[in-house]
């Protein structure tokens, strides 16, 4: 797939770091170019030129900002991403990540498909998973579970696809609303590192019953 990260943090860097694993097309854009252009060597992937055609050439658009950024980002390029698969890994948390800044019975996930085109395919993954585990694809030898919630199942099949051919195991959750719980989960998942010092090492996983 040709995947488009725009975001380069930490969070762009492990997505990335899963998309090149999986032998996918990559290119990054950040309004930081320098920052961009320092990982894209890094990794050795592509930077988008004009991100009109970064857009029109990708099979899936990754916003990988915090909510604010990706917010911006749905209300700035809405018309481009039109019809496109958008993965959205934000997490709507206040400035001492003790909440969430969404309003109760909804999602960031929502909120940004709301400012998009009806087109657009917006699926929520990655937000439960911590970018360092992401560079390392697992966490004490266990593979990291990617959720996936979205009301177009074509979409996060594609998502699904992308998520084990970086040596991940995807979970679909269900519909777009269920981001509401997968925001929440990433919330207590992240005030744990503080109570237990972990270092934003951790992974959730679903451990299934013997067949």
């Amino acid at each position: 797939m040709r995947v488009l990260i725009i975001g380069t943090g930490n969070m762009g860097r492990g997505i990335a770091t899963r998309a090149i694993a999986g032998k996918h097309s990559v290119t990054l854009h950040d309004e930081d170019g320098a920052k961009a252009q320092a990982l894209a060597k890094e990794l050795g992937v592509a930077v988008a030129g004009e991100l009109r055609d970064a857009v029109s050439a990708s099979d899936l658009v990754i916003l990988a900002t915090p909510f604010e950024g990706n917010v911006a980002l749905a209300k700035a390029h809405a018309a481009l991403l039109d019809g496109k698969i958008v993965i959205d890994i934000s997490n709507p948390l206040n400035d001492t990540y003790s909440g969430l800044v969404t309003a109760p019975g909804t999602s960031a996930a929502e909120t940004i498909r709301a400012l998009l085109p009806r087109g657009t395919k917006v699926v929520k993954a990655f937000n439960t998973t911590f970018a360092g585990t992401l560079v390392a694809g697992q966490v004490a030898g266990q593979t990291l579970d990617v959720l996936i919630a979205g009301d177009d199942e074509a979409a996060k099949a594609t998502v699904a696809e992308f998520v084990t051919s970086g040596g991940l195991t995807p979970i679909d959750v269900g519909a777009l609303d269920r981001a509401r719980e997968l925001e929440a989960m990433a919330l207590l998942g992240i005030t744990l590192q503080f109570r237990l010092n972990t270092g934003f090492g951790t992974a959730w996983r679903l451990v299934r019953p013997a067949a």
